[in-house]
């Protein structure tokens, strides 16, 4: 669940949410955003904490309608548990939705940045090392973030056939915009901006190349 950012959008939106989270600060901060929501947003959201390879142990198989994994399997060495144990709580007809790092264009953002050691070395790799900034005090350079894995989706594709929640469908995310500036502006043209991002996450062969795979399935 991380800090529950989404899930509060979704309780907002009228859905009944469970948040699982095993960090501590995470939890706090999430607590404390729903804190400030009115009673009947509050009443439809619930913070948990656990690790989400223990699913066996909070929920019955089939709970949930959706269950959202995104941003999470980046941060774990062996996802394939993790996977399972979301598949084990989907009911019939329940959408599995993760959004990973792509690990077939780890490449583009060291190429667009010119960056041509780095780009040589992402071929070969699923580990994803997080961009770097300068700082304010002399351009020092800062890394920013964990070292973390990327996922290719030949690979996700069979581990969702694998627990009996197959793909259905799959998007790219951040095409054009994963080398925007930390801190950058919102564009005055922001909305043309998510139109194209928008199109190109459905359409090849741009979704491939894309930062992020945002990858649907749908338990059988």
């Amino acid at each position: 669940m991380g800090q529950g950012t989404q899930a509060l959008r979704l309780a907002r939106a009228g859905h009944q949410v469970t948040g699982l989270e095993q960090d501590a600060t995470m939890i706090a901060a999430a607590r404390a955003a729903l804190a400030g929501e009115p009673e009947g947003i509050r009443e439809r959201m619930r913070i948990m904490e656990g690790d989400g390879r223990e699913t066996g142990v909070h929920f019955l198989p089939g709970s949930f309608d959706v269950v959202l994994c995104h941003g999470v399997l980046m941060y774990v060495e062996d996802p394939d548990p993790l996977l399972a144990g979301l598949a084990r709580v989907l009911a019939p007809g329940g959408l599995l939705s993760l959004l990973v790092r792509n690990g077939d264009a780890l490449a583009m953002r060291p190429g667009l940045s010119g960056d041509w050691a780095g780009a040589l070395a992402a071929f070969d790799t699923t580990a994803y090392l997080p961009h770097s900034r300068t700082d304010s005090n002399g351009g020092t350079p800062i890394r920013l973030g964990l070292d973390v894995r990327a996922d290719r989706r030949e690979a996700l594709t069979a581990t969702l056939a694998g627990i009996g929640a197959p793909l259905h469908a799959w998007y790219g995310v951040r095409v054009f915009t994963d080398t925007a500036a930390d801190g950058a502006a919102v564009p005055d043209d922001v909305e043309a901006l998510l139109a194209v991002e928008e199109k190109a996450g459905r359409t090849d062969p741009y979704r491939g190349v894309a930062a992020l795979l945002h990858l649907c399935g749908v338990r059988g």
